[in-house]
């Protein structure tokens, strides 16, 4: 058979599980996963390589209503996954309402790409459930393919990926056969503190905050870390660093130990806290810090 190359990307509405699908599909976790909502805040591609094909997913921001720039930012990327796709999946989560307005509908009907819609999270309903959803959500995209997925059981997963495979165009690899992901080093440790920051704290500010990685130096036995933790108000930097420093402390011990497991090497992780005032509405910052 001919090699097969192309760009399966995946979009939905916040929380349906897009990176948990990705992660699953490439068998190690490279997208941040957390209950709390818009926990993807970037395009991420993996790349699942063999011999005769390269699969490059796309991981995407969940689909909302902007409300400042960053968000605006965010569905840029949604909207150029819409764009530049081979294959474009849908995911929604069984028994929740269709999310989507007729301008996304229709976009989605015109793409001249299989389309999949991708119900997620089916080891949470029933039968009775599970065939009503299906015959709504054939009369909104009929011209999709409607799977039924579990992305955390890995019920159809290997399925869905050999359909992947069938529906790829015979194309040579758009990336070297050793690369995993579009993203950097620093890019995947600055994701690592920002999900510890999701599941430590509540209300705005995981949402406020922006990790960066001022300085990445790797050595033959440890890599060294210097990461600025970024808020909008002095208010939250207070309640990151936490009282006596123990906040910070479990940010910083927690991501470290994971950091080790992601790079399988020591790492010494030296973590600061800043105010950016309204970064998330500022361009110039926006840029800094990689939307």
């Amino acid at each position: 058979m001919n090699h097969k190359a192309g760009f399966i990307n995946i979009i939905g509405r916040p929380n349906v599980g897009k990176s948990t699908l990705m992660n699953a599909l490439l068998g190690q976790n490279l997208s941040v996963t957390n209950p709390k909502a818009q926990t993807t805040r970037h395009r991420i591609l993996g790349i699942l390589n063999e011999e005769n094909y390269q699969m490059v997913f796309s991981d995407t921001p969940g689909i909302i209503t902007p409300a400042y720039e960053m968000q605006e930012t965010m569905m840029g990327f949604v909207n150029e996954a819409l764009e530049d796709a081979d294959i474009l999946c849908v995911m929604v989560e069984l028994g929740k309402p269709n999310p989507f307005d007729e301008s996304f509908i229709s976009k989605v009907q015109a793409a001249d790409i299989p389309v999949l819609l991708i119900m997620n999270k089916i080891d949470l309903g029933n039968q009775e459930i599970l065939e009503r959803a299906h015959a709504e959500w054939a009369s909104v995209f009929p011209k999709a393919e409607i799977w039924s997925i579990s992305a955390t059981a890995q019920f159809n997963i290997v399925e869905l990926k050999n359909r992947f495979l069938e529906l790829l165009p015979e194309s040579p690899p758009y990336y070297d056969k050793e690369t995993l992901t579009d993203k950097s080093e620093r890019f995947f440790c600055e994701e690592i503190v920002r999900e510890k920051i999701l599941r430590y704290y509540d209300k705005e500010i995981p949402y406020a905050v922006q990790a960066i990685v001022e300085e990445f130096k790797e050595e033959e036995e440890i890599i060294r870390i210097r990461m600025t933790i970024y808020v909008e108000r002095d208010s939250q930097k207070n309640i990151i660093i936490g009282k006596g420093g123990e906040g910070i402390k479990r940010v910083a011990t927690a991501s470290r130990l994971e950091m080790e497991k992601f790079f399988n090497k020591k790492i010494f992780l030296d973590t600061f806290v800043k105010v950016a005032k309204n970064w998330r509405r500022d361009s110039l910052k926006l840029k800094r810090f990689g939307y």
